[in-house]
């Protein structure tokens, strides 16, 4: 197979900060590759590199001749005043040179010019581009083509820029965190349109469905070097896991030998030392390679969570809207201790906008929002939050708490600080020398400092590393309190949450009990129901559906939780029903006192009506199928 990309060598580092070193590896025809990464480990850079926008220290890049290459930045920008359309057709530079070529030809009437644009039309495909780019654009939420690009959000900008390198068809696509700022509508689109391209890839995400459905291999940073596996996100989470297992074996090996060297090294008199020169030289490689192959340490998250009270928070016919454009209408719910709730929804829908009200950010227009006394907030926003970029790590750490408990002991914001992967010598870099992702990861950081009882996620996800989103999600799902996270992360959602609102847009909220997943099969299910109703209303139902076992348009099958619910119910009727049988016996025994008799008489009346209900929801679900 051909080779479209070969790195050979290459070297990367800021100062003392090694990124990576003589790393080499390949990118062949139709390879999908996704580059894993911690945050600040030089994911980006080497991408910048391979583009061409970042000099390197040594090795050398070779591309295929004659390879066509589409590069999308973290943080795209384009010329101001250039309108979207136009910052589409200009990048696909070829394209829209001879779609201008024809429009000239066409006014001039020179029919030579007006000939060859024909042809170069024809050779290009270029006859449907512009409808092209507008579908492209229609499908990331972009629909104001004349709209000027200094007008546009971070997030619109990334849209954009993500549109113009599908648009190019390009033989190499090299993608920096395509997923971000797109909902899990676009993300589905994306991972669809991408597996239609005949093209090689190379990109970085910690959409980690995202990496399943569309890498064949997995290339990790680690070490400042080079791990390749060759599969997807599932089969690389197997294949990480024997690696680090071994290398924690070797490096246990590598110690117990190392100590019985030391040993020997000190009973070595001076004078003879030079005599085992050669076992002299081997202890200090030894001794290299047990500190290379030291493990580097976890993120962990524990911090204490303060009493939260029964009451939690109250809406009461909420109301807000912007215009014509409705956010909640006459909405009312009662949040529960311990719920952990996941909002989901189409960009624009008013997301992040319920979530200010409910922190008193944003004022509603009418209804009221009541919140218990114990409740303290900690809020995490999509916007981040502005450090002083002249600072070190430590003081903007230290300017928010000297102090932090955790798990009931004091820890200094130093000691703090290390719990979230920031080494003493990182602490007092400056904050304008930290990556996205490690900014997101100091902002984590301060959130979690207050120990708050409720937290409040918006985005939380974007720019945080696998190895961090993975500590994350257990830390969430033992939270002992309330959580509420607004997320695009498909997998980061199934982990943590226990059931969704999900924003359709003009006011409408749907309580759906269950994850991410549950609810999509839901709407597959709804959907498929839909059609067979609509076929068989037409006539166009297939002859075989009409000769299956009843299944009504319309049914549904049971949703992850409620299979569970299904699950627990038998069990828990079973042991109902023993314990009724065992109370009926010592009633009838005779030989209980009087006090004991009354007890257990009002026991089996309480028995029997918990048998009937969880009967009677057994048979429902049983209905379900």
């Amino acid at each position: 197979m051909a080779i479209d990309l070969q790195i050979e060598g290459l070297s990367k580092s800021f100062g003392a900060l090694v990124l990576f070193e003589k790393i080499s590896f390949s990118v062949e025809s139709s390879q999908r590759i996704g580059l894993i990464a911690r945050n600040g480990k030089g994911k980006s850079t080497l991408l910048k590199i391979i583009a061409g926008g970042e000099n390197y220290d040594e090795g050398s890049i070779v591309f295929r001749k004659d390879l066509k290459v589409g590069y999308l930045e973290q943080e795209p920008r384009f010329e101001p005043g250039i309108k979207v359309l136009d910052a589409c057709l200009r990048r696909n530079g070829e394209k829209s040179a001879v779609i201008s070529r024809y429009e000239r030809a066409t006014q001039s009437g020179d029919e030579r010019e007006l000939h060859a644009a024909l042809e170069e039309m024809d050779r290009l495909s270029a006859w449907d581009f512009e409808s092209k780019v507008k579908q492209v654009l229609s499908k990331l939420k972009i629909t104001d083509f004349n709209q000027t690009v200094e007008t546009l959000s971070g997030g619109q900008m990334k849209r954009v820029a993500l549109a113009t390198v599908l648009l190019e068809e390009p033989d190499l696509m090299i993608l920096d965190e395509p997923t971000n700022h797109l909902d899990t509508e676009m993300v589905e689109w994306l991972e669809e349109y991408l597996s239609r391209l005949n093209c090689s890839l190379l990109m970085v995400t910690h959409d980690r469905y995202f990496l399943d459905r569309v890498c064949n291999e997995i290339i990790e940073i680690d070490d400042n070097r080079i791990y390749r596996y060759k599969g997807n996100y599932s089969y690389f989470l197997r294949k990480r896991d024997e690696r680090l297992e071994n290398a924690e074996a070797e490096m246990l090996r590598a110690r117990n030998l190392m100590r019985k060297e030391l040993d020997w090294m000190r009973r070595q008199p001076q004078a003879r030392a030079t005599k085992a020169k050669y076992r002299i030289d081997a202890f200090y490689k030894l001794e290299e390679k047990a500190a290379s192959l030291r493990r580097e340490a976890s993120v962990t998250l524990g911090t204490n969570s303060r009493y939260i009270g029964k009451k939690i928070f109250e809406m009461r016919a909420l109301n807000k809207a912007f215009g014509d454009r409705i956010i909640v209408k006459d909405f009312y719910y009662n949040f529960a201790r311990y719920e952990k709730l996941g909002i989901v929804g189409n960009n624009g829908t008013g997301k992040s906008t319920f979530i200010k009200m409910l922190l008193g950010h944003v004022q509603q227009d009418s209804g009221t929002i009541e919140v218990g006394e114990t409740v303290k907030w900690g809020y995490y926003s999509q916007d981040g939050i502005s450090f002083d970029e002249s600072m070190r790590v430590i003081d903007a750490v230290k300017k928010i708490a000297e102090v932090v408990e955790v798990g009931g002991k004091m820890l200094t914001a130093s000691q703090f600080l290390q719990h979230f992967l920031f080494s003493p010598a990182k602490q007092y870099d400056y904050v304008c020398k930290l990556s996205g992702g490690e900014r997101r990861r100091l902002y984590l950081c301060t959130v979690l400092m207050s120990s708050p009882n409720f937290l409040v996620l918006d985005e939380p996800t974007n720019d945080l590393d696998i190895d961090t989103l993975q500590v994350l999600e257990e830390y969430l799902a033992d939270f002992k309190g309330c959580l509420i996270v607004v997320s695009h992360d498909r997998y980061f959602m199934d982990r943590v949450v226990d059931h969704l609102f999900v924003f359709k847009g003009m006011g409408e909220i749907k309580d759906f009990p269950g994850n991410y997943t549950d609810y999509r099969d839901w709407c597959d299910e709804e959907k498929a129901a839909t059609k067979n109703a609509t076929d068989a209303k037409s006539g166009k139902a297939p002859k075989e559906e009409k000769s299956k076992p009843a299944n009504p348009a319309g049914k549904r099958k049971m949703t992850f939780n409620e299979k569970r619910e299904f699950q627990a119910l038998e069990g828990e009727i079973a042991m109902l029903e023993e314990e009724k049988a065992q109370l009926e016996s010592d009633i009838c025994s005779g030989t209980l006192d009087n006090d004991t008799l009354l007890k257990k008489s009002m026991r089996v009346a309480e028995v029997i009506e918990l048998l009937d209900v969880k009967s009677m929801r057994w048979l429902e679900l049983s209905e379900i199928g």
